[in-house]
C-alpha cells in the first residue's frame, strides 16, 4: 500500500529565489467523499491520476496510490471532473536535508501558499525555515479537495 505523510504549513516570507525548480499545476477530482479523493493532475507535460484515502483520526498518515496516465488522457478525463479545478504553480524548494513543495495558488484562490514537506514518519523531526508561517496539517480548509469548491 502507497502511504502519505505530510505536514502543511502557510507560507509568510520570500522563499522563490530559492526554488530550484518551477512546475505548473492542473488539477480536477473525478471524486470527492469522506473517506477518498481521486484526482487527475497535469503537472508541465506529466499526468497522473492519484487516490487518496483520508487519514484516521489523531493520523496524518493516509493512503496514497498515484499512477502515470498519458496527458492527452487526461485532458479528456477531466471533461467528466467535477466543477471547478485548482490551478497553481509549485516551487520545489531545498532546505538542508529536506524539500519543500511550496504551491502558489492562482484564479479563485489566488494569494494563498501553502509549503508542504513528506515525511517518512509522523514523529520525523524536520528543519523548518524562516519563511515558513502556521501549521495547517488537518485543518480540512487547506486540502486541495475543498478549495476546489
Amino acid at each position: 500500500m502507497g502511504k502519505e505523510i505530510e505536514r502543511k504549513f502557510l507560507v509568510n516570507g520570500p522563499f522563490r529565489h530559492l526554488a530550484t525548480r518551477e512546475i505548473k499545476v492542473i488539477q480536477t477530482y473525478l471524486s470527492i467523499d469522506d473517506q477518498k479523493t481521486i484526482r487527475l493532475r497535469i503537472a508541465d507535460d506529466k499526468a497522473f491520476l492519484t487516490i487518496k484515502g483520508r487519514a484516521v483520526e489523531n493520523s496524518i498518515t493516509r493512503g496514497e496510490w498515484e499512477f502515470p496516465v498519458p496527458v492527452q488522457d487526461c485532458l479528456e478525463m477531466m471533461k467528466i471532473c467535477l466543477p471547478g479545478k485548482i490551478v497553481k504553480t509549485r516551487y520545489i524548494v531545498p532546505f538542508g536535508q529536506w524539500t519543500y513543495e511550496v504551491d502558489v495558488f492562482h484564479d479563485k484562490n489566488e494569494g494563498l501558499i501553502i509549503a508542504e514537506l513528506e515525511l517518512q514518519s509522523e514523529t520525523q523531526q524536520f528543519d523548518k525555515p524562516s519563511w515558513l508561517g502556521e501549521e495547517v496539517t488537518g485543518q480540512p480548509g487547506y486540502y486541495n479537495a475543498n478549495l476546489i469548491k
